[in-house]
């Protein structure tokens, strides 16, 4: 009698040992499928949803490495326009320089994600190579378009404490800067590139998205006219006074065939604003884009030249 119960406590303990070792396996199959459900996620693009990495680690941006980087994510490819920026190249010195045109140089860096522009050349090679996400620059603001670059590395929450954080200082120099200057003191953006100059509306990068949004200094009534809606304006040397108010913000371009001549001429030094020393010259290559770590430079340029902090 004793012999048989033990022999079936022994069974017992079999059949539990038995389903233990199932249940565990389950967990790590559901694990393992948890795991995998989560290597790619589905990022609304516009051109419809794609499936991207969940965690991209081999990223080439065709344009807008900085929006990326700014985050804490590498880059393995980058535009030159991206890479040209001082304020950029420590974070960009390890990413290779490609264009939309290096189909070979990309498929050897081996992205996972390639991240361009709507107006990105060559998109049905690229998304044989990666899935590929392009934006539409128009359609976004600083905000959104940051926040759109944060989605493809998860890195969203981050985004939206800095926008709000950084907004919150920005707006703060405003205020000091137009106690100082007045309230209808206006501010114009140049730049110059190749042999024309540019004014600037207030989405175009060049800091108009602080003077302008964030700040709320005025522009000009001719670049409101005639560069608020499309983003910039071509003028000639003859036109840009009438273009130019109380202040200044110059993005000087030397790169190239940049001619920077006319600032010599007796047309651009009689401007007021340059004549009375309210003219502020900036490096066009670091006032380019408007991602984080450049909207901090440009922030910082602000409060030096307008306050002196």
């Amino acid at each position: 009698m004793r012999k048989t119960w033990l022999s079936l406590l022994l069974v017992f303990a079999l059949v539990l040992s038995a389903c233990g070792n199932t249940n565990s396996g389950k967990k790590e199959n559901n694990a393992a499928s948890s795991k995998n459900e989560k290597e790619t996620v589905t990022f609304q693009s516009e051109n419809g949803p794609v499936e991207i990495p969940a965690h991209p680690k081999r990223i080439v941006a065709l344009w807008g490495a900085a929006y990326i980087v700014a985050f804490g994510v590498p880059v393995v490819g980058a535009d030159a326009w991206s890479k040209a920026s001082p304020v950029l190249q420590d974070k960009l010195k390890d990413a290779e320089t490609v264009s939309e045109d290096d189909i070979e140089k990309i498929i050897s860096l081996k992205p996972d994600l390639i991240v361009g522009l709507s107006t990105t050349k060559n998109i049905d090679k690229l998304n044989k190579i990666a899935p590929t996400i392009t934006f539409t620059y128009e359609k976004y603001n600083y905000r959104d378009l940051i926040l759109q670059y944060a989605k493809l590395v998860n890195k969203e929450d981050e985004a939206k404490k800095w926008i709000n954080d950084f907004q919150q200082r920005a707006q703060e120099a405003g205020k000091q800067i137009r106690a100082k200057i007045g309230e209808n003191t206006t501010v114009t953006v140049a730049e110059n590139f190749g042999k024309q100059l540019y004014v600037y509306g207030q989405n175009w990068g060049r800091g108009t998205e602080i003077l302008y949004q964030e700040m709320k200094l005025k522009m000009p009534k001719a670049v409101e006219e005639h560069a608020l809606k499309p983003g910039y304006y071509a003028v000639s040397l003859e036109a840009l006074p009438q273009f130019v108010g109380d202040y200044l913000i110059f993005c000087k371009y030397t790169e190239g065939d940049s001619d920077t001549s006319f600032m010599e001429t007796n047309t651009f030094k009689n401007i007021p604003a340059v004549k009375n020393g309210r003219m502020f010259v900036a490096d066009s290559k670091a006032f380019y884009f408007n991602d984080p770590i450049t909207l901090e430079y440009q922030l910082d340029f602000f409060k030096k030249h307008f306050l002196g902090q």
